[in-house]
């Protein structure tokens, strides 16, 4: 199976529905409660509705593992999982800021250990960053070959922002970060550290498997490290739609153990 041409048709089958439904009234509307627990909206629904419809068409046996269905068994036990979130920073889709993404991973197994393929879609920048175990990580179709992240934490972004958590966070981290970036799509937010363009990474609230998933393989074959620092190691992590443990990724095992110790 071409994964990598999967994903840009499902990345394409998304913006017909950001067409669809242009306006944030449109977009907002509550359809139901996801699998997740959180409330779905019109422009998720119908985003991962596309996307699993084009998946099914393929043909392929796969177990699924996403923001809103949940979990739906495969076929048969050799079946590859895919770990989607259609809509990664949903709220700046519905409000219109142009920073979210499709993220979809593929995996031989049920944890994180077990991902071979991810891809991540800016519908913003229209940016394409996508990784396989093993094989690097690659931007718009060429080596992702920027330079890495300092191991000094000079632009550190933020994710799971609610105000009282970043309240409650910062005094510890003005002591290892020099500036902050709070953008809205933890996936996109990885992607960004594996180019260079932030120094670290770390989410205020536990982390679900549907977030990560495809962009910690593109920041793991840049050779950054990330960790699930609440409950480790990363690569035991439960391929679920549960939240056990917030995150940090940073230059080095150094770098994202002193974000960790901060955060606790």
């Amino acid at each position: 199976m071409d994964w990598l041409e999967l994903c840009r048709a499902a990345a394409a089958e998304v913006e017909g529905v950001l067409v669809e439904l242009p306006t944030r009234d449109e977009r907002e509307r509550v359809v139901g409660v996801g699998e997740g627990g959180d409330d779905t909206t019109a422009i998720d629904d119908a985003a991962e509705r596309a996307v699993v419809a084009l998946l099914d068409d393929a043909g392929i046996d796969f177990a699924l593992v996403s923001e809103e269905l949940g979990h739906r068994a495969a076929g048969s036990d050799g079946a590859v999982t895919v770990v989607l979130d259609p809509i990664d920073g949903s709220i700046n889709a519905k409000r219109g800021i142009p920073f979210f993404s499709l993220s979809l991973a593929v995996a031989e197994g049920p944890t994180m250990a077990d991902v071979v393929f991810g891809f991540v879609h800016d519908f913003g920048s229209g940016e394409e960053w996508s990784a396989v175990r093993g094989g690097g990580a690659r931007l718009d179709g060429a080596p992702l070959d920027a330079p890495l992240p300092k191991d000094s934490i000079e632009l550190l972004g933020l994710e799971a922002t609610k105000t009282a958590l970043v309240a409650a966070h910062a005094p510890a981290l003005t002591a290892i970060a020099e500036r902050l970036r709070v953008m809205g799509s933890l996936a996109l937010s990885l992607c960004h550290l594996a180019a260079g363009r932030v120094d670290a990474v770390a989410s205020l609230r536990p982390a679900r498997s549907v977030d990560i998933a495809a962009a910690q393989l593109v920041a793991l074959e840049r050779g950054v490290t990330v960790e699930l620092f609440d409950e480790p190691p990363l690569a035991a992590a439960p391929l679920d739609l549960v939240p056990r443990s917030r995150l940090a990724a940073a230059a080095s095992p150094a770098a994202c153990a002193r974000l960790a110790s901060a955060l606790r």
